[in-house]
């Protein structure tokens, strides 16, 4: 591809301005700063705001700072819909005002691990940004409950939110958060150590379409504010209770009776919880998927004879583990012996009647079990014929026979070359060929990945202004306002 001095190469001559603008909507970040490189015409197209509508900034967190955020909302303005900031950690609470002065319909928003941002942040949100309908917060240390107060009067449209390891969150700041934003499906609360069976009862209230709750490590929660959840959101699907350790049967209960489409329990570390509370769980909720059950130190073979026979499309359970072990890892199975379900640990398998699927090895790792990697027959067998444990027909006939395979060294035998060593050469351990440069080059900016991304850095951190169109909104210059519009 050749252009010459005045930007009028080839491709520029025979493709519309429109069609290029289609054709740069489908790269990514870093191909289109390569492409805004090339030429003149090419820098117009690439950083049109209408090619920047959704943008994930993991892949440069160590770099990014505050005046990339607020290059980009302007050169984006009113096309930008979703924005993933997670890990940048040196973007802070005047970047993202400017972010959201410029970008009023963005309506995914990922600020994870962002713990320079405060109260502010949640302001210039709640104001200028009422499209807002998911928003990550983890790890944002600085949020009180003055945010979620702020939230809740200008993003009244939001239907997820993650406040986890918020830990200055009480109930006062949920009440305030779900009496605006009634429309709350997923709400994460993870590691938030000061909320009380109180906040419960305001979710109770007024987020009657709640899909799924996490309070994992909530400790202050108990029987009587789960009970007043599965009360008020009888949709919820997903529910996370690991590390409220208070919790008794009482709560599984509840879940029975008012949450028949629950798919996913999370119950680690519930010491407290029995076979009675998991047999009557099993008995009502039949879509249930994905289980853990980690330190639940008093269910025994009963919990998953009844998950066997009323939960077919359970997927995944995580079981009990012995605390008396050393640091808890070992495996714990002397209970499970009924031929409904058994953990057998000479195998390592897992087996569960009326499960759709094969038996599947499991292997203990870190206090949890996992999948064992599928272990691949050294010979492929017959289609029909050939029984378990035996070669197929043509190896276990003589080497003269019709169809066997010709002995290396024989004539018709596949020769490798003297550099190549035969499979059974390396089985003897001979030693391997020499291995590609290429794997040997060092992982250094100026290589391959990094160099790109360099230079894609140079361009997102240029102060560049887009051609506004109609409403405030970019546009490429020389490009009808109407055609950006349709091709969005």
């Amino acid at each position: 591809m050749v252009f010459s001095n005045n930007d009028e190469g080839l491709i520029n001559k025979k493709l519309p301005k429109e069609l290029l603008l289609r054709i740069f909507s489908f790269l990514d970040i870093v191909t289109l700063c390569r492409c805004a490189q090339i030429s003149k015409a090419w820098n117009i197209l690439a950083l049109d705001g209408s090619n920047w509508q959704r943008i994930d900034l993991f892949n440069f967190q160590t770099d990014v700072e505050g005046r990339v955020v607020e290059n980009i909302s302007k050169r984006c303005g009113g096309f930008l819909r979703k924005l993933s900031l997670r890990g940048c950690i040196g973007v802070g609470d005047s970047s993202l005002k400017t972010f959201a002065q410029n970008c009023r319909n963005i309506e995914h928003l990922n600020l994870n691990g962002c713990t320079k941002i405060t109260d502010s942040t949640c302001y210039s949100l709640s104001r200028f940004c009422s499209k807002l309908k998911h928003l990550d917060l983890t790890s944002c240390v600085s949020i009180t409950n003055s945010s979620l107060k702020g939230i809740s009067e200008g993003c009244r449209h939001l239907e997820y939110l993650n406040l986890s390891w918020c830990d200055q969150i009480t109930k006062d700041g949920v009440e305030a958060l779900v009496r605006g934003c009634r429309g709350l499906r997923a709400l994460l609360l993870r590691g938030c150590t000061q909320l009380e069976d109180e906040a419960l009862k305001h979710i109770q209230n007024y987020c009657h379409e709640l899909v799924s709750l996490n309070l994992q490590s909530c400790s202050r929660v108990t029987d009587d504010g789960v009970v007043q959840l599965c009360r008020g959101c009888p949709r919820l699907q997903a529910l996370c209770l690991s590390g409220c350790g208070s919790l008794t049967d009482a709560s599984l209960t509840a879940l029975a009776l008012n949450c028949p489409r629950l798919q996913i329990l999370e119950a680690a570390r519930c010491s407290h919880l029995t076979d009675a509370g998991f047999t009557l769980l099993a008995r009502n909720c039949h879509d249930l998927e994905k289980m853990d059950l980690e330190e639940c130190v008093l269910i025994t073979d009963r919990t998953l004879t009844q998950l066997s026979i009323h939960c077919p499309k359970l997927q995944a359970l995580i079981p009990r583990l012995d605390p008396s072990s050393p640091a808890g890892r070992a495996p714990w199975t002397p209970h499970f012996t009924s031929k409904e379900a058994e953990v057998r640990s000479a195998s390592e398998t897992c087996r569960l009647q009326s499960c759709p699927d094969e038996p599947v090895p499991l292997r203990a790792h870190h206090g949890r079990w996992h999948p064992a990697p599928k272990q691949q027959p050294l010979w492929p067998r017959e289609a029909a014929g050939a029984g378990a444990g035996q070669l197929p027909a043509h190896h276990r006939r003589g080497p003269g026979a019709p169809g066997a395979l010709p002995r290396p060294g024989a004539p018709g035998a596949l020769r490798l070359p003297a550099s190549h060593p035969s499979r059974h050469q390396a089985h003897a351990g001979a030693a391997p060929s020499r291995p590609s440069p290429r794997l040997l080059r060092s992982r250094h900016p100026a290589h391959g990945r990094g160099r790109r991304r360099a230079a894609a850095l140079q361009v997102l951190r240029h102060p560049l202004t887009a051609a506004r169109g109609p409403r405030g909104l970019p546009g490429a210059l020389g490009v009808p306002f109407s055609a950006i519009t349709q091709l969005c």
